[in-house]
């Protein structure tokens, strides 16, 4: 018997797990807001050099000709952003004469900046002034965010093996209520950055503890689902961003909003109740049975929870507990020959789908049309994206699945490069449809990878692989930074490296309807016996050949 076996016995999926799983999934709704929040609170409003003190003008002046006397124009008579006229160019006429530009030599904006507050009230940007010369600051605040994510998923990872998932969980909520509440409240940039990291790194881990809690206290059946109605809450909570920022638009407001409900959700997990397969792996029956029982009263079965005791798990989980004594390292996944195929081809994997993601996701204002409005289509766009994942998954199987969502998405950005700037909605449909077939490919690639890798490495599979998304992550807002020496450049890395994650699926096995690997040993004999059978079909073609050449 195995502690899936128990499980149903305890009820299978009862009032317990459906209790549990609402409560550890909803801050997953609001961890979704802060991994996009800087769409808002780093938005880049219109803006143009403040005149010298000498022009003398007042607040009636601002929208008149003596203004825009001051500031060059682009082609289509709008200020630019970061060049004023050393000297006034008064025969200029305002505002939509783009016939001469002025022949005055042009400055730096040493006065500072003024900003359009009639969509943002406040960024950090138009706080600090985070343009121009400065603009990398601004993606430099949220690489650094997933830099924390990036160390959150591997210091948290081991944390949870060490200490378990619910004292991890408590933890990562009170860092996340009291980090981000202080980032509200940053008096400089670089405060703000460091609350960011730290904000990131306990978002990391709680969201892979999340997952895992609520997986090891499913029955097997269950967990495609159940990973699927996380997804869907990540997704759910991209609405709920929109919907905040638009009610509060002020930055350290949003910011604030979105982190003080990690207070409560850090009273309430104190009743967590931890997971029984981590106790079981530890070698600590004692708190498996009472963590089973208190589940087994719960779900209303507690005849049955009173029929175990810790000679029976003994007994019943033999196997699993044999099975934990063989260790392998992360090392292992590059030093034997057997998983150093796969965990190649799955970095690229999860690192092409975070890096272009993010890409998209990251830079709604680059589409040209109401980032809110934007902010609302790109969450909804997941909602028939990872159902359409979903059945491709189970009916096709997992590695056309993964091919084609990374492909298609990267076409989609490269054929964004070709399309007029002022085509807005074009822009947004082609952006919409390759952030939903990477939405796709997330969930596929969780599936895939947990299905790849043997038991015995499954979850240090799997966490490498979340580390190489973090590793995108990282990246992608600094690729940005590229468009100041050729614009359309980034959306052209964008592009290119989903599809070459596309590519490097068609060198993973399929594992539609096949049993789990349970070691690397049974790993590399279904290799070989897979090479076997293939070299025997090429060699009985020719065969049947020449027999029905010779009737």
């Amino acid at each position: 018997m195995t502690f899936n076996d128990i499980l149903l016995q305890l009820g299978g999926v009862g009032r317990f797990q459906w209790a549990q799983f609402i409560l550890v999934a909803i801050p997953m709704l609001l961890m979704a807001s802060h991994n996009t929040i800087q769409n808002f609170t780093a938005a880049i409003p219109r803006h143009h050099c403040r005149p010298p003190p000498s022009a003398n003008l007042s607040g009636d002046d601002l929208e008149t000709e003596e203004l825009w006397a001051w500031l060059p124009r682009d082609e289509q008579g709008r200020p630019e952003s970061c060049h004023r006229f050393t000297t006034p160019q008064r025969g200029l006429h305002w505002p939509n004469d783009t016939d001469v530009n002025g022949t005055g030599a042009t400055e730096a904006c040493i006065d500072g900046w003024t900003y359009d507050h009639s969509t943002f009230p406040a960024t950090i940007v138009t706080e600090w002034d985070l343009v121009c010369n400065h603009r990398a600051l601004r993606q430099l605040g949220q690489s650094l965010y997933m830099l924390g994510v990036f160390i959150g998923a591997s210091v948290f990872g081991n944390l949870a093996d060490r200490l378990g998932r619910r004292k991890v969980l408590i933890w990562t909520y009170l860092q996340t209520a009291v980090t981000g509440t202080c980032c509200a409240f940053s008096p400089n940039f670089s405060t703000y950055c460091v609350f960011r990291f730290l904000t990131g790194v306990a978002l990391s881990g709680m969201s892979l503890n999340c997952l895992t809690l609520n997986v090891e206290w499913m029955p097997i059946h269950t967990r495609a689902t159940v990973g699927t109605l996380v997804g869907y809450t990540y997704s759910f909570g991209q609405f709920i961003l929109a919907g905040c920022a638009y009610a509060v638009p002020h930055w350290r407001w949003l910011q604030f909003l979105t982190s003080v409900p990690f207070f409560l959700f850090f009273l309430y997990s104190w009743f967590y109740i931890e997971s029984a397969r981590w106790y079981s792996s530890m070698g600590r029956l004692d708190l498996t049975l009472r963590a089973l029982q208190k589940v087994a009263w719960i779900n209303g079965k507690q005849e049955e929870g009173e029929k175990l005791s810790v000679e029976v798990l003994q007994i019943k989980l033999h196997k699993e507990m044999t099975l934990n004594k063989s260790r392998y390292t992360t090392l292992d996944l590059v030093r034997l020959p057997t998983l150093r195929s796969l965990f190649g081809c799955l970095s690229l994997i999860w690192f092409a789908t975070s890096f272009a993601y993010y890409g998209l996701v990251m830079d709604l204002q680059y589409f040209g049309t109401n980032i809110y409005l934007t902010q609302v289509i790109f969450g909804a766009v997941d909602l028939p994206a990872k159902l359409i994942g979903f059945l491709v998954i189970n009916y096709f199987g997992r590695r056309p699945a993964q091919m084609a969502s990374l492909t298609l998405a990267g076409i989609s950005i490269l054929v964004n490069t070709l399309v007029p700037k002022d085509w807005g909605i074009m822009r947004t449909s082609l952006a919409v449809l390759g952030k939903g077939c990477l939405a796709a490919s997330f969930n596929c690639v969780f599936l895939y990878t947990g299905e790849l890798y043997p038991t015995v490495i499954r979850q240090t599979g799997l966490g490498m692989g979340s580390m190489m998304a973090r590793v995108g992550s990282i990246i992608s807002p600094l690729v940005n930074m590229t468009g100041e020496f050729y614009p359309a450049l980034p959306s052209l890395i964008y592009g290119a490296v989903p599809i070459a994650g596309g590519a490097v699926t068609f060198f993973l096995p399929e594992t539609l309807n096949m049993p789990l690997p349970e070691s690397v040993e049974e790993l590399k004999a279904r290799r070989h016996r897979k090479k076997k059978q293939k070299k025997e079909g090429e060699q009985t073609i020719p065969l049947k050949t020449l027999r029905n050449d010779g009737l």
